[in-house]
């Protein structure tokens, strides 16, 4: 009995130092502290970039072979997928959409690909990259680091305040900041009336500034939780054919099915959540209060 507590130990501590090894980043550099701003998770920043690459190319190639006449399978998906977004778009969205549409195509096809990199084996891209580049640490699955999911939300965060100086002016866009949501006191000769207004608009920049902060950080920590769970499975899953036996085997080939056919659906999803909250926020800079 005392053996076989040691043999399980052993094993747990093995799959333990297995997952640890995966879930560290290809960096500048080691974390001094909690929060190392000095920190650049390389591997996050060379998968987010090929993974943009990847969808410009395809949509540019789409956009030079269509052609007018009856269209081919790949520019029928296409077109489906451009007129799915341009809908969902329209309905979030009022004003000018110029933009808007192809932004929330390129969120979508983007995020969706970068999740799609967790459906990979999850020793295959940390193989390449140490045979082919030395790396020690390598994590591919860019929607599973909390910098890449704040990163993209913060861009969004970004175009929200563009959207709202473009279509209210700066005078417009200060002015709701200072009254909404909860208006602003008449002003009149009693200096009480003046205190009200001021007290008012500090509660108000103060409402908006939580409200922007909270979304932001609701969206990518929403990405960033979903797929950071998905990519552990896969690791624990992987970690079943270790013993390398007929059972462990047969269980990580049967389970790594099972849960892979089930992450497509998380994949797709989680894009398209996050393309709605973009279009949800750019929205709302679009309504006048």
């Amino acid at each position: 009995m005392a053996t076989m507590a040691n043999e399980g130990g052993a094993a747990t501590e093995s799959l333990s130092e297995y997952i640890s090894h995966h879930l560290k980043h290809l960096s500048n550099h080691e974390p001094t502290g909690l929060f190392d701003f000095s920190v650049v998770h390389l591997d996050t920043l060379f998968f987010s970039l090929l993974c943009a690459a990847i969808v410009l190319i395809v949509l540019r190639i789409a956009a030079m072979r269509a052609t007018a006449g009856v269209p081919g399978k790949f520019q029928l998906a296409v077109e489906l997928l451009i007129e799915w977004v341009d809908s969902q778009a329209r309905s979030l969205v009022h004003g000018k959409l110029d933009y808007i549409a192809p932004l929330a195509l390129t969120v979508f096809v983007w995020v969706a690909l970068m999740n799609a990199v967790d459906l990979l084996p999850v020793d295959w891209l940390p193989w390449v990259g140490a045979h082919a580049a030395g790396t020690e640490h390598l994590r591919p699955l860019v929607t599973a680091d909390i910098n890449g999911t704040l990163g993209l939300s913060f861009g969004v965060l970004l175009l929200v305040f563009y959207y709202n100086l473009k279509i209210k002016g700066v005078g417009g866009y200060v002015h709701q900041l200072l009254t909404a949501p909860f208006g602003m006191a008449k002003l009149t000769a009693n200096p009480l009336t003046w205190l009200a207004a001021l007290a008012l608009a500090s509660v108000n920049l103060a409402m908006n500034i939580i409200e922007y902060v909270s979304n932001t950080v609701s969206h990518g920590f929403r990405l960033y939780g979903n797929m950071y769970a998905g990519e552990l499975i896969f690791f624990l899953i992987a970690g079943l054919g270790g013993s390398m036996t007929v059972l462990g085997i047969g269980m990580h080939l049967f389970t790594g099915t099972i849960w892979a056919i089930f992450h497509i659906l998380i994949v797709l999803l989680q894009a398209f959540i996050f393309m709605m909250l973009t279009l949800v926020y750019i929205g709302q800079a679009h309504e006048h209060h």
